[in-house]
C-alpha cells in the first residue's frame, strides 16, 4: 500500500493513538480535581455515612485503574455515564447543547468561509496598494479586540441603544432557529476573529504564490490571470486556510462558552459551565472526550485537504 491510502491509514492510526490519549488525560485531569465529589453532594452539612454512600454508589471507593476501564468500556459502547446531580445520562446533556452550538457554529462557517477567502484573494490582488493595507488593518484592529469586549460593543449600540436586536436568547430555548434575529449578534462575535486570521493567511499565501517563479513563467505563457490567481496561486493558500479552518470549527464546537455566557445560549458550553459549577464529574468528561475526539477529527480532515491541494507540503494540522 503506497501512496495515499498508505498516508491515510497512517493518520488513522494515529488519530486512533490522539483518541487513547484524549481518554487517558481526561480522566487523569478529572481524578486530580480537588475537592471530594462525594462531599460536594452530601450536602452543607455532610453526614459521613451518607459520604460513604455516595462514594459506594458512584464507585468512588473503587481503584482509579478499574473505575477507568469501566469508564472507557462504556465510551466504546456509546454511554458516557450517568450525572452525579440529575441521575440522567451524560448523553442527555450532550445532545440537548449540541443543537444550540451545532447551529452557531455552522452559521459562523457559512459565512466565514467566503468572507475570508473574499477578503484574502482581494488583499493579495492589490498586494502594496490602499485596498490591501486597508483590508489588513481592518483585519488586524478587529482581531486585537477579545470576544466579550465586541460582544458587549454589539450588544450596547444594536440591542440597547438602537432597539433593532435582542440582548440576549432568554426565552427562545433550544429552537434558536425560529427566532433568527437572536443569533445575529452571537454570529457576529463568533465570526469577528475567525475572518479576520483567515483572511490574512490567505492573503500571505496567495501573495507568496504570485510571486513565485512559476507563476511568472505561466505569466510568460500567457496563462489568463484569473487562472493564475485561482487555478495555481489559490491552492497554495488553501492549505495553512483549512487548517485554520479545522482549528476555528473546533473552537467554535469546543470553545463558545464566552459567547453561550454572554447571550444565555443553552450550548455546549453552557453545559459545560454548570457541570464544574455543580462539580458532575461525568458530565465534565463526557463533554471534554467530546471536544477532544472533535479536534481529532478536524484536524484529520485538515490534513487531507491540505494533502489534496499541496501534496509536497507534508505538513499536519
Amino acid at each position: 500500500m503506497t501512496g495515499l491510502p498508505s498516508w491515510i491509514a497512517r493518520r488513522l492510526l494515529l488519530g486512533a493513538a490522539q483518541t487513547a490519549a484524549v481518554v487517558l488525560l481526561v480522566f487523569a485531569l478529572t481524578e486530580a480535581l480537588p475537592g471530594d465529589a462525594a462531599v460536594a453532594l452530601a450536602g452543607d452539612q455532610p453526614d459521613p455515612e451518607r459520604i460513604a454512600a455516595i462514594r459506594e454508589a458512584m464507585h468512588l471507593d473503587r481503584p482509579a485503574h478499574e473505575r477507568l476501564l469501566e469508564w472507557a468500556g462504556g465510551l466504546a459502547r456509546g454511554d458516557f455515564g450517568t450525572s452525579l446531580a440529575s441521575g440522567r445520562p451524560v448523553s442527555t446533556y450532550i445532545t440537548g447543547g449540541f443543537g444550540p452550538t451545532l447551529l452557531l457554529a455552522s452559521l459562523t462557517v457559512v459565512l466565514l468561509v467566503p468572507a475570508g477567502v473574499g477578503l484574502g484573494v482581494l488583499a493579495a490582488r492589490h498586494e502594496g496598494r490602499f485596498v490591501d493595507r486597508f483590508v489588513s488593518s481592518v483585519t488586524l484592529g478587529v482581531y486585537a479586540v477579545p470576544e466579550f469586549a465586541f460582544g458587549v460593543l454589539l450588544t450596547t449600540v444594536f440591542a440597547l441603544r438602537l432597539g433593532w436586536l435582542p440582548p440576549t436568547a432568554v426565552g427562545y430555548g433550544t429552537d434558536l432557529l425560529a427566532h433568527p434575529a437572536a443569533l445575529v449578534l452571537p454570529v457576529l462575535v463568533l465570526l469577528s476573529r475567525p475572518v479576520c486570521s483567515l483572511a490574512r493567511l490567505v492573503r500571505a499565501g496567495m501573495a507568496d504564490a504570485l510571486d513565485s517563479p512559476y507563476v511568472a513563467q505561466a505569466r510568460r505563457y500567457g496563462v489568463p490571470g484569473a487562472r493564475v490567481r485561482y487555478g495555481h496561486a489559490l491552492p497554495n493558500a488553501i492549505t495553512p486556510a483549512a487548517q485554520q479552518l479545522a482549528r476555528t470549527i473546533d473552537w467554535l464546537l469546543c470553545g463558545v462558552i464566552v459567547v453561550e455566557a454572554l447571550y444565555v445560549i443553552p450550548g455546549l458550553g453552557t453545559v459545560l459551565m454548570n457541570a464544574v459549577a455543580e462539580r458532575d464529574v461525568p458530565v465534565v468528561q463526557g463533554l471534554a472526550v467530546v471536544f477532544g475526539v472533535t479536534t481529532v477529527v478536524l484536524n484529520l480532515g485538515a490534513d487531507l485537504v491540505a494533502r489534496r491541494f499541496a501534496p509536497r507540503s507534508e505538513v499536519a494540522a
